[in-house]
Order: C-alpha cells, then sequence, then structure tokens
C-alpha cells in the first residue's frame, strides 16, 4: 500500500534518493540560515530587541543544513546539485516571498515593514516545515540513523512557527493587523503553488532514481495536485491565522547544538 511512511522509506533506502532529499533539505536550511542572519543584522534601531531572535532562527537553521549534511557523511555520501525546479527556497524568492536577497546584500537598515513582511512570510513557510516534520517524527522518530535528526529538527520548527505567531500578534496590537493579514493571504496562496511545483519535480526525480512504474509516478502526481486543490479551496486558511502560542519566547534562548551528528 502506498503511503507517506512508505515513500520515504523507499527514499531513505536508497543511496542516490537519500543523497538527493539531503541535499535539497541542506540547501533550504542554509539558505534560511543566511536569510535570518542578513535580517538580524539589518533589523532597525526600534526593533533591535528582536534581533537575537532572529539570529536565533537563523542559527537553528544553520544547524539543520549541518545534520542533513552530516546525515549523508554517515552512510559516505557526498552533497548533489539542487535541481533549479527542486529548489524551493529560491522559486518562493521568485515569487516575491521573503526579502529579496539584493536588498538583504545591502548595508542598509530594514524598515519596520520588512521586518513585518518578514515574519508573515516566516509564518507561512514554518507552518509548512512544522507538518512536514511532524509526519517524519510520526513515522521515523525511533529510526536508528535519523530519528535523533527528526525529533531535534521537528522542536526547532515547532519553536520557530510559535515565535512568528506571537511576534505577529505583537506588531497586529500596534497596529498593523490589516498589512499582516493582507500580507499572509498572498504569501499563503503563492506558497502553495510553489509547493506544488517542487513537490512534483522531486517526485519526478526520485521516481526516475527508484524507477518507479508510470502509474505509481501518475498516482502520487495525482495526489500532490489533490493537495493542491484541497489548499487553494481553503486549506491555505491554515497558514494565516494568528493565535498565541503555548511556547512563549520560543526563541529567547541560545540554540541547541548538533555536535552529536558532527
Amino acid at each position: 500500500m502506498l503511503s507517506a511512511k512508505s515513500l520515504f522509506q523507499e527514499i531513505l533506502d536508497n543511496d542516490d534518493s537519500f543523497r538527493l532529499f539531503c541535499s535539497i533539505a541542506a540547501s533550504g536550511e542554509s539558505q534560511g540560515g543566511w536569510e535570518n542572519g542578513r535580517i538580524a543584522a539589518l533589523v532597525p534601531e526600534s526593533e533591535r530587541a528582536l534581533a537575537p531572535k532572529v539570529a536565533r532562527h537563523g542559527a537553528d537553521e544553520d544547524k539543520h543544513g549541518r545534520i542533513f549534511n552530516a546525515l549523508m557523511k554517515k552512510r559516505g555520501l557526498e552533497p548533489v546539485p539542487v535541481p533549479h525546479e527542486a529548489d524551493y527556497t529560491m522559486l518562493l524568492e521568485k515569487h516575491g516571498i521573503g526579502l529579496a536577497h539584493e536588498q538583504l546584500k545591502r548595508d542598509e537598515p530594514l524598515s519596520v515593514r520588512d521586518i513585518v513582511t518578514y515574519l508573515a512570510h516566516s509564518r507561512v513557510t514554518e507552518q509548512r516545515a512544522s507538518e512536514q516534520m511532524e509526519l517524519l517524527r510520526k513515522h521515523f522518530s525511533g529510526h536508528p540513523d535519523i530519528g535523533r535528526a527528526v525529533k531535534m529538527i521537528s522542536h526547532d520548527e515547532d519553536n520557530h512557527l510559535a515565535y512568528c505567531h506571537e511576534e505577529l500578534l505583537r506588531f497586529a496590537y500596534a497596529g498593523h493587523g490589516r498589512t499582516i493579514q493582507r500580507i499572509l493571504r498572498e504569501c499563503a496562496l503563492a506558497e502553495i503553488a510553489v509547493y506544488r511545483d517542487v513537490s512534483l519535480a522531486v517526485m519526478d526525480h526520485m521516481g526516475r532514481i527508484l524507477g518507479w512504474s508510470k502509474a505509481k509516478a501518475g498516482v502520487l502526481a495525482a495526489g500532490i495536485h489533490a493537495v493542491y486543490a484541497y489548499e487553494r479551496l481553503g486549506g491555505w486558511r491554515r497558514m494565516v491565522s494568528l493565535e498565541m502560542p503555548r511556547r512563549r519566547d520560543a526563541l529567547g534562548g541560545p540554540a541547541t547544538t548538533s555536535v552529536e551528528f558532527a
């Protein structure tokens, strides 16, 4: 029976598919680490208290990238280039999600509006990351090779999501509520389309590596399109709601290390 668990188990068991999966994940996490690091350095003076949390977010993302690279190294594998059509973070930027890299490369302070935009975009993408890692944690938290990594990254992604909720609510109370809701909606609708396209591209590459039949590939593609249809019809709304999280000040301390994966 085709299921999320059996599908990922198949990817995990093959060196080439596992290497592609980890390479894509490591690249995205490392990119996120750079972006958050730059944002932390450019936070406007009026929001300097937020800078350590943004920096912590970036440190976590960097750590996740190192973990995925360490998982490959543990199996004697080297990273492979990420296919253009499977580069989630690059395609998000192309669709206007997140602050432009050209802006982040300049040494000019960001505006409060930029920070609100960054947090709203992160709220949407961290929802996706949290859900994906929760799925992996559900099925593979006890796995001897990836179990510890899955649990650590899942915990971090939940913290990132909680942080976005709390900070966006703070800005909403300060009068940015309508702007936040507009940006959240625009970002969510763009993200679900990017996620669909990237999912189709990744499954296409995995199918060729693993020798999937046309029937199996067709079923998986149909499933991806079905998820998109659900999200387009209303599932995207889960990405735009805001509520005070149970984890308060989730990024208020130092980042945990990944020394056990080095």
